[in-house]
């Protein structure tokens, strides 16, 4: 038998996890972020509009984040190795087979349902084995891993450019294929970590295995619906920033150039939340909404602006949005504990699925109606704005309690959201207190 540690490791291994981590969520949402480069080719190629061309991006962020929890369950009763590598080899030929395309249908069903169901088995298992490897550095290790996505787009847009100019869209999609496959070997990375705490069975029952029953807990409740309402405008500028910048008349290369500064800002300031979320300065639900409100305002800017303003507003949404990352993931273990992250993680991909899937094509929409995508950015910019409101209640509704003692680190078991086991409940007969390990 596999002796349990006494809680998660804080690193050794973790550190390996990360990187592993890192380069699922470079190769899924920083390729995302790249391929809106390629709609307008797809686009010119079946005579098709914009609308009808955001479907293959925003079928494969839908299909990749409403099948989460299926990857989750999937990693909770098989393992999070071999689901993430079977992930990666269902990712790669979704590309492969898109590149022989004869029609936007097969690229709906190669990139979008294929591609996008690798990806659903990778990207939840590897993130939630992530947050089990850590305690005190939970958010930081998250932010290094979710910088995969900026310096995947920051290496890929401008790369992506190139191989278009040169193969077409029927050459860079199997050149994508074959970089896709990679997420086999990073799978293979995922050890098995077990904690005191975990069942001593994998759930039984399908809903047991998604983790639906998270759901009859308010304060998840409350985060579920603010992440719902961010997921209709987050996912946006994965698909439409670099023909926002065309249509600005920036030219191929300098629409990489405002992915890619996009790119560097949300890197760095992953790391640097993730960081400061671990300082404890600040309870993480209030970081959440702050830099979610920011980045609703940032795309916004990125709506309003074009040319050089195009490309400050660009850094601005970057540096908003990678600090607003690592905290969705981060604040889970407060929320659900140790335990259920990796169910949660599925599901938080699956909320977010639910603007995933409308927001790109009604942006679409909005540019063929008006011509450009200045209310395609302002609608989803107020979608964030509207989620990060609903964040504001988030502190509110975990049971009001304080501690009896402070902790100097927040225990690992709990995370950091959720006070320590040890409260001290207002009793309303006196000034006695009562412990209840359950607050």
């Amino acid at each position: 038998m596999t002796p349990k540690p006494a809680g998660p490791p804080d690193g050794g291994w973790g550190w390996v996890v990360a990187a592993a981590a890192f380069a699922v969520n470079g190769l899924s949402y920083g390729l995302l972020r790249s391929l809106g480069l390629a709609l307008p080719d797809l686009a010119e190629h079946f005579d098709r509009s914009t609308q009808d061309t955001a479907w293959v991006s925003a079928l494969a962020l839908a299909v990749q984040q409403a099948a989460s929890p299926v990857g989750s369950a999937l990693s909770t009763r098989w393992g999070a190795r071999p689901v993430v590598m079977v992930g990666g080899v269902l990712t790669s030929l979704g590309f492969v087979f898109s590149a022989f395309a004869r029609s936007l249908l097969h690229l709906y069903l190669g990139l979008g349902v294929l591609a996008g169901s690798g990806w659903a088995l990778a990207f939840a298992p590897a993130l939630g084995t992530l947050s089990r490897y850590f305690s005190r550095r939970r958010v930081l290790a998250v932010g290094l891993a979710l910088t995969g996505n900026g310096a995947s787009s920051l290496l890929l847009a401008p790369t992506l450019q190139l191989v278009l100019d040169t193969f077409g869209w029927r050459g860079a999609l199997l050149l994508l294929g074959a970089i896709t496959l990679h997420l086999a070997p990073c799978g293979a990375l995922l050890r098995p970590l077990v904690l005191p705490g975990d069942p001593p069975a994998p759930p039984r029952g399908p809903l047991a295995a998604l983790g639906l029953d998270l759901f009859e807990r308010r304060a998840f409740l409350v985060f579920a619906l603010g992440t719902a309402l961010v997921g209709g405008g987050y996912f946006v500028p994965y698909v439409h920033l670099a023909p926002h910048a065309l249509d600005g008349g920036l030219g191929g290369y300098g629409a990489a150039l405002v992915v890619a500064v996009a790119a560097v800002g949300d890197a760095g300031a992953r790391l640097l939340s993730g960081w400061l979320a671990d300082q404890g300065w600040v309870p993480l639900s209030r970081l959440l909404a702050v830099f979610g409100a920011l980045t609703g305002l940032g795309l916004l800017a990125v709506g309003l602006g074009c040319g050089g303003a195009l490309l400050a507003a660009a850094g601005a949404y970057g540096l908003s949005a990678g600090s607003y990352a690592p905290l969705v993931f981060g604040v889970l273990p407060g929320l659900v504990g140790v335990g259920g992250v990796v169910q949660a993680t599925g599901l938080v991909m699956m909320l977010m699925s639910l603007g995933g899937l409308l927001g790109p094509p009604l942006s679409g929409f909005l540019r063929d109606e008006t011509g450009d995508f200045t209310a395609s950015f302002l609608a989803c910019g107020s979608f964030i704005l509207a989620g990060s409101f609903i964040y504001m209640g988030l502190p509110g509704a975990l049971p009001s309690c304080r501690l009896a003692s402070r902790p100097a680190t927040p225990p690992p078991e709990r995370g950091e959201l959720l006070p320590a086991p040890q409260v001290a409940l207002l009793s309303p007969g006196g000034p006695q207190s009562t412990l209840d390990t359950t607050c």
